[in-house]
C-alpha cells in the first residue's frame, strides 16, 4: 500500500486561534514539567541503586538492590492510582487548569522532601574533587535509613498521579471532542513531551548527577514545576464534558451530591473498583476489545520494565555507573519522540494501531544482544551505544501507544454499559491501566530479587538478564504480535477493522444516545469522579 504524503501545512490550521494559543501554553508548561520530572525520577532511582549497594558493602551482606528498587518503583506506580482518585473530586468543583497548576506546584514542593532529609542527616552536594575509595563509596550521602526513600517516593507518586490524571483530561477541555483534533493534539504534545524528556534524561545523566550527586541532582525540579504551574495558570478551557453526561444531568447531580470531599474520595474509590470490574467485563467479553489487555497493559509493562528495570541493571552492573542509566533512558525517550511524530504525520494513512503494535512487538527482538554484551566498565560510550539500540524499541511502543489510546476512545463511543454511573471508555481505561500497575508492582520486585540472587551467586547479572530481558520480552513479543490478529478484519499490513457483532445489544444501542449513560441521583454512590482517565 502506498503511503500518502501528509499535509503538514494543514495540521496546525486544523485548530482555531484560541485552541492554538492554549495548545502552545500547554506544551510550554509540559516541557518544563517533563524536564523536571526526568531529573527527579532519574535521580531517585540511581540514588536508591547506589545506596542499597553501599549498604550491602558496609554491612558485608548480599545485595538486595534491585529487589528494593523494583519495590520502590512498583509502589510509586500504585501510588499514582491513589493520587488520581484523590484529585478527581476537585476537578468536579474547580476549573481544570486551576487544579492542574496547584497540583504541579504541590508536586514540586513534595519533591524537595528527600533533599531536606539528606541535608538534615549530614548529606551535601557532591564535591568537584570527590574521588571514591571504591565503587560503593558515596560518603556525601546523608546517613538516613535507605528504606526511607520508599515512603517518600510513594508520597511523590500520589502527587504525580494527581498531575497525570489532569494531563489526560485537559486536552478535551482545550480542543473539545473532535477525534482528529484530539489525536493530533495528543501526538503533538507527545512530541514536545519527549523532546523535553530526552533532554532532561541526558541533562540528568551527563550534567546534574555527575556535578551535584544524585542526592541533589533534582534541585531544579521544584523550580521547573513552579514555572510550569505559572504557565498553566493562563490556560483558558472550555470545560468540555465529551457528551458523557449532558449539562442538565450534571446540574441535577450537583444539586444532590454531597459537599464533603472525603465522602467524594470514598465514592471515588468505590467507583474506581466498579469501573475496573466493568472494564474487565467489557474487554474479556468482546472480540473487538479482548486483545487490548495484551496490546496496552502488557506492552506498557514491557516498556516500563525496559526503562526502569533493565536500563538501571545494565548501567550499574555492566558499566559500573548507575547515573548512565539516564543516557539509556534518554535514547528510549528519543525513540518515543520519533514514534509520536510518525503518528502525528500519518494519522490519516495508518488509521488503526495494528501496524504500530506489530512493529513494537518485533522491535523487542533487539534486546537479545544484552545478555551476551561485554562492555568494559567505566566507559560512557557504551552507554550511548545501548541508548541507540533502545531507540527503535521505544519508537514502536510510542507509536502504538498514541494510536491505541485514540482507537480505544473512538471504538468505545457507541458502547453502553448497564451499570449506572460508569462510562464504557472510563471503565476500560481503568481496567487496562490497573492491569499494568498490578503486573509491574508484582513482577518488578520479584524479578529484581531473582537478579540479586544470581548476581550474589555468580558475580554477574548476565545469566539473569537472559531470562528477565531476552526470554521475558520474547514471550511478550509473541503474545502482543498474535493478539493483533484477533479483531475482525485485522489480517492485513494496514487493516481497516470491521465493526464487531458480538454485542448482543446493538439494536438497543442504535435506539439510544451513544453518548449518554444512566445516572440516578438517588443512588447511594455518586457518579464516577473522572477516575477514568489514566
Amino acid at each position: 500500500m502506498l503511503i500518502k504524503k501528509p499535509n503538514i501545512s494543514g495540521l496546525w490550521t486544523l485548530f482555531s486561534a484560541k485552541e492554538r494559543r492554549n495548545i502552545a501554553l500547554y506544551i510550554l508548561g509540559i516541557m518544563f514539567y517533563k524536564f523536571g520530572l526526568e531529573a527527579y525520577n532519574g535521580s531517585i532511582l540511581t540514588l536508591a541503586t547506589n545506596r542499597y549497594d553501599q549498604d550491602a558493602s558496609l554491612n558485608n551482606k548480599p545485595s538486595n538492590t534491585f529487589e528494593r528498587v523494583g519495590l520502590l518503583s512498583g509502589l510509586n506506580q500504585a501510588s499514582q492510582c491513589i493520587g488520581s482518585i484523590l484529585i478527581a473530586p476537585l476537578i468536579k468543583r474547580w476549573p481544570t487548569r486551576t487544579v492542574l497548576s496547584i497540583s504541579v506546584f504541590i508536586f514540586g514542593i513534595v519533591t524537595a522532601i528527600l533533599m531536606i532529609v539528606d541535608t538534615a542527616t549530614g548529606g551535601y552536594i557532591k564535591p568537584k574533587d570527590f574521588i571514591p575509595l571504591n565503587k560503593n563509596d558515596f560518603s556525601y550521602y546523608g546517613k538516613y535509613f535507605t528504606d526511607a526513600i520508599i515512603p517518600i517516593y510513594c508520597v511523590t507518586g500520589i502527587t504525580y498521579g494527581m498531575v497525570e490524571l489532569i494531563r489526560r483530561v485537559i486536552p478535551r477541555d482545550i480542543v473539545g471532542g473532535n477525534v482528529e483534533k484530539l489525536q493530533r493534539m495528543d501526538a503533538l504534545v507527545h512530541i514536545f513531551y519527549e523532546i523535553s524528556g530526552t533532554s532532561g534524561a541526558f541533562a540528568a545523566g551527563l550534567g546534574l548527577i555527575p556535578r551535584l550527586g544524585n542526592n541533589y541532582a533534582f534541585l531544579i525540579t521544584p523550580i521547573f514545576f513552579t514555572v510550569s504551574a505559572i504557565i498553566w495558570w493562563f490556560l483558558s478551557t472550555k470545560q468540555f464534558h465529551e457528551g458523557i453526561i449532558d449539562d442538565e444531568i450534571i446540574d441535577n447531580v450537583k444539586k444532590h451530591q454531597g459537599k464533603n470531599y472525603f465522602q467524594s474520595v470514598i465514592n471515588g474509590f468505590l467507583s474506581f473498583g466498579q469501573s475496573v470490574y466493568v472494564g474487565g467485563k467489557i474487554v474479556f467479553t468482546h472480540r473487538k476489545f479482548i486483545w487490548l489487555f495484551t496490546g496496552y497493559s502488557v506492552a506498557l509493562y514491557a516498556h516500563r520494565y525496559l526503562e526502569n528495570g533493565i536500563a538501571p541493571q545494565i548501567a550499574r552492573r555492566y558499566l559500573g555507573n548507575s547515573e548512565w542509566s539516564q543516557i539509556i533512558v534518554g535514547g528510549s525517550n528519543f525513540g518515543e519522540l520519533i514514534g509520536a511524530l510518525f503518528v502525528f504525520l500519518f494519522t490519516n494513512t495508518i488509521r488503526t494501531p495494528m501496524p504500530w503494535l506489530r512493529i513494537d512487538a518485533l522491535m523487542l527482538l533487539i534486546i537479545w544482544y544484552i545478555p551476551f554484551f561485554y562492555p568494559p566498565v567505566g566507559e560512557v560510550k557504551y552507554a550511548w551505544f545501548i541508548a541507540v539500540t533502545f531507540i527503535p524499541i521505544s519508537f514502536g511502543w510510542a507509536a502504538g501507544d498514541v494510536s491505541l489510546v485514540a482507537y480505544i476512545q473512538s471504538s468505545l463511543t457507541h458502547l453502553e454499559t448497564k451499570t449506572k454511573n460508569v462510562s464504557a471508555l472510563g471503565a476500560v481505561m481503568a481496567f487496562l491501566y490497573s492491569s499494568y500497575i498490578i503486573l509491574y508492582a508484582i513482577l518488578n520486585p520479584i524479578l529484581g530479587k531473582y537478579i540479586d540472587h544470581v548476581y550474589n551467586s555468580t558475580g554477574s547479572v548476565r545469566p539473569a538478564l537472559f531470562n528477565t530481558a531476552a526470554i521475558q520480552l520474547t514471550i511478550i513479543l509473541i503474545i502482543v504480535f498474535l493478539s493483533t490478529f484477533v479483531p475482525k478484519g485485522s489480517f492485513a499490513c494496514n487493516p481497516n477493522l470491521d465493526d464487531d457483532d458480538d454485542d448482543n445489544n446493538n439494536d438497543q444501542e442504535k435506539k439510544t444516545s451513544p453518548t449518554r449513560i444512566s445516572i440516578d441521583v438517588n443512588e447511594k454512590h455518586q457518579p464516577l469522579e473522572l477516575v477514568t482517565y489514566f
